[in-house]
């Protein structure tokens, strides 16, 4: 047991100094300690009431061969050229939960590894950072939102916690355009799959009624005008970050959360398909970190990270498929990557110690000033 364990450690050590060589190498990110004075991180009241977060889940799984690693740098311009260089990089995020993406996505939501079935719209058993954001500070329904592909994401806003209850307003893309599209003959499949994982099942939805009469009152977006601009896109993805520029522009939320998912088309098998997902995803994260430059309520005081929720298998795991899935808990599978830039980030910093997924909530709740007592996950020192 204790040799197994000294393995993996030293196996996910070797994964994060490679992320880190090769940064500091193509990207000329300087190596940066532990702990360090002089923190950018400004705890002042004023300025956290002033603070936006934007977290980016780089959802789907995307492994080192095909992004980080030389030979997939060429998969990943916008995030080598452009997003790395402005940020501080963490090479060792460790999931030690379950690998499923809704699950996954609720524990980087929560800082607990949730254990609930990662196929039922039900809510995370523990209370959500939108929850402690909302409640700890006061802020309004419209401060706090999730835009997310799948309609398995649903619960995701707010916990079953009965001392909280009150968090984000999911808004689901796919979800408002098949209710758009009923008993029309436009084809928007490309636009609609919905779980590339188990393509047969589908969690029943609540709230869509109110979804749909909402989305001219509350996006002023007409149900043409919504169809119009779906049918010039490629991905649900798109469809998602379109949606949030939307949400940006009307209401300036102070803490907004995207999940990516068009990644996690790697579960068909093809391959040319999973790197066409990764290729666009790291389009869109630029994209909305240009928009966020664009927007006078978010320039110059938003801190957007994104990372993703797990990895894929290795090739050499014979127990997996590879790129196709992430069903061993390989190394892999769990050693993932975070970026933080904007406002109080360290710019061209690369850090090579292991950090927990579910350390992100302690972290957020530290730049915002929200307390998450139930996390248990820490904060991020180089963060604060």
């Amino acid at each position: 047991m204790g040799a197994d364990t000294m393995s993996s450690r030293a196996i996910a050590g070797s994964v994060s100094r490679s992320r880190r060589d090769f940064l500091r190498e193509a990207a000329g990110l300087s190596l940066g300690a532990a702990l360090m004075s002089a923190s950018p991180f400004v705890s002042a009241e004023s300025v956290r009431r002033r603070r936006k977060v934007i977290v980016i889940t780089f959802g789907g799984g995307a492994r080192d061969q095909e992004t980080f690693a030389p030979e997939g740098q060429e998969n990943i311009p916008h995030l080598l050229n452009e997003l790395i260089p402005q940020s501080s990089f963490f090479t060792q995020v460790v999931n030690r939960g379950i690998l499923g993406h809704y699950v996954a996505t609720a524990s980087l939501a929560t800082g607990v590894y949730e254990t609930l079935n990662n196929f039922s719209a039900v809510p995370p058993q523990h209370p959500t950072v939108f929850e402690y954001f909302r409640r700890d500070l006061r802020r309004p329904a419209d401060d706090a939102w999730v835009v997310a592909p799948s309609n398995g994401f649903n619960r995701i806003g707010e916990s079953d916690s009965r001392r909280y209850g009150s968090g984000a307003t999911v808004v689901l893309p796919k979800r408002l355009l098949q209710a758009a599209t009923a008993g029309t003959q436009v084809d928007y499949e490309h636009l609609l799959h919905d779980n590339y994982e188990t393509p047969l099942y589908t969690p029943q939805v609540e709230g869509n009624e109110f979804e749909l009469q909402q989305m001219e009152s509350v996006l002023k977006l007409s149900v043409g005008d919504f169809l119009a601009h779906a049918r010039t896109l490629a991905s649900p993805d798109e469809l998602s970050v379109y949606i949030a520029k939307r949400l940006m522009a009307l209401f300036a939320p102070s803490l907004l959360w995207i999940t990516m998912h068009d990644i996690d088309i790697a579960h068909s098998g093809a391959y040319s398909l999973y790197i066409d997902g990764i290729q666009r995803t790291d389009r869109l994260c630029a994209e909305l970190w240009r928009a966020v430059q664009s927007e006078p309520e978010y320039a110059g005081n938003t801190t957007l990270l994104i990372l993703p929720d797990f990895g894929r298998d290795a090739d050499q795991d014979s127990g997996g498929n590879g790129f196709q899935h992430h069903r061993t808990g390989d190394i892999a599978s769990r050693t993932t990557w975070m970026m933080v830039m904007g406002a109080g980030a360290r710019s061209g910093v690369v850090y090579d110690r292991p950090v927990q997924s579910i350390d992100l909530v302690p972290s957020l709740g530290a730049m915002l000033g929200f307390s998450p007592v139930d996390s248990l996950g820490k904060p991020i020192n180089e963060l604060l």
